[in-house]
């Protein structure tokens, strides 16, 4: 049988593009998640890029460490990562192998497997916040750090797979400053979204973190970058 346009699997070389080329054409993608229990499926409607050693916003701004070592990886496999010791991020590495590019996914519409995400989301008020920012998108989906590394181009029974979907027209796109980060990287408008969907996240600007409070709680970001950092 012979899959539906929008239910293609997107190819390596996708993901095989510098990171602010493949970001804006991630919106509209289907991004699939195949659980024991059912498949859960989300619209993309918000993303994040990161360029790795060129970017003070990244994790990998610094260099390979074992944590971020799979941002070093072959394209198209995800970087899971925890942050503030409570939540999970997913993100889609990006560009040549060794670049350590990556796009974080901070949004989306579950449009299957409703029922499994309100499980795993019981404090969601509507169905538009199932996946309104990483962290939910993250717990939603069951994402945690066992995913860290998996091929998202290897099919739809892979445990994270991305789809053709239904890719967003560019007048739709807008774009800014990411959420919550500081520093050099403050200013750079690599957050993507799909204009007026309800699903996108409320943009919040990077606020320092008191030092103290903040100890023992997991880093979120390369180095200062705050609170809502992906890869």
């Amino acid at each position: 049988m012979i899959a539906a346009p929008d239910r293609m699997p997107v190819t390596r070389d996708f993901f095989a593009r510098p990171v602010l080329e493949v970001a804006p054409e991630l919106l509209g993608r289907t991004l699939v998640r195949t659980t024991p229990d059912g498949p859960i499926e989300v619209r993309i409607t918000e993303v994040e890029a990161y360029a790795g050693e060129a970017d003070p916003g990244s994790h990998a701004y610094r260099g390979r460490t074992e944590r971020n070592a799979s941002m070093f990886g072959p394209p198209g496999h995800a970087y899971v990562y925890f942050i503030y010791g409570m939540w999970f991020s997913l993100n889609l590495v990006c560009g040549e192998e060794g670049t350590a590019s990556g796009v974080l996914l901070r949004a989306g519409e579950v449009i299957r497997g409703q029922e499994l995400a309100r499980e795993r989301r019981p404090k969601a008020r509507k169905d538009r916040e199932l996946a309104q920012g990483p962290a939910r998108l993250a717990t939603a989906l069951s994402v945690d750090r066992g995913l860290n590394g998996t091929d998202v181009c290897a099919g739809p029974d892979a445990p994270l797979s991305v789809l053709t979907g239904h890719p967003v027209h560019p007048d739709r796109i807008r774009n800014g400053p990411r959420t919550g980060v500081g520093g050099e990287g403050a200013t750079h408008p690599w957050r993507f979204w799909v204009d007026g969907d309800p699903t996108v996240s409320p943009y919040r600007a990077h606020v320092p973190r008191n030092r103290g409070a903040g100890r023992g709680a997991g880093r979120g970001g390369a180095g200062k970058t705050g609170r809502q950092a992906g890869a």
